[in-house]
């Protein structure tokens, strides 16, 4: 977690809301909140970038009606608007649509780890998205010859490991709602769209 100034002054002392992430640059970096201090990630590569669009891609293609499907949204986790999430990936009820900000929890959040956020997925969003009550929670790991999928689902209030699934294994659950993939065509080039569902095998 970093702590930031706003502009050239001295170290922000009150507590940041989403109302000051309008003021951080727009450089690409990911700007979240956590009780009222920045969490800044650097912005994604190109191998992160590519799982969070293929996998939003079949998340949308197989959403029965009433989900919705979301790349990067802003969640605020509290009234106070000090504690503020962006999931790489995350699927909401229609219903629970809002703006600017979701203010409920989505069904599933979708976090795809990188070097530096390692500890941050792992432990600190871990957390947190279960205090939030967050139902479901995958933790995507993407290494480029064997990519992981961990499933978290949450059980009496806490995180319980589901599932646990790489490379060619076919991962399926059924929440937030019937799904089913390949973690290898998330990071693979070839026949994708047509593989990554596991209805057939690489080309």
């Amino acid at each position: 977690m970093s702590v930031m100034t706003i502009g050239r002054s001295e170290p922000q002392q009150r507590p940041l809301t989403v109302e000051d992430l309008q003021r951080m640059p727009d450089d690409g970096r990911r700007y979240e909140l956590v009780g009222g201090r920045l969490d800044v990630s650097p912005a994604p590569v190109s191998l992160h970038t590519r799982i969070e669009t293929r996998l939003s891609y079949h998340l949308t293609g197989i959403a029965p009606d009433g989900y919705e499907v979301q790349t990067g949204p802003g969640v605020n986790f509290n009234a106070d608007r000090t504690d503020h999430r962006i999931p790489d990936v995350a699927v909401f009820r229609e219903e629970d649509f809002e703006e600017p900000y979701f203010t409920r929890p989505p069904l599933l959040a979708v976090e795809v780890v990188s070097p530096d956020s390692i500890f941050r997925d792992n432990h600190t969003k871990r957390s947190e998205y279960e205090k939030f009550g967050i139902e479901s929670y995958w933790i995507i790991n993407p290494l480029a010859d064997k990519p992981g999928l961990l499933e978290l689902r949450l059980v009496d209030g806490a995180y319980r490991e589901v599932s646990q699934v790489f490379g060619m294994s076919l991962f399926e659950t059924d929440a937030p709602f019937p799904v089913k993939f390949v973690p290898h065509w998330l990071v693979a080039d070839g026949a994708w769209k047509t593989s990554i569902g596991g209805e057939h095998g690489p080309d």
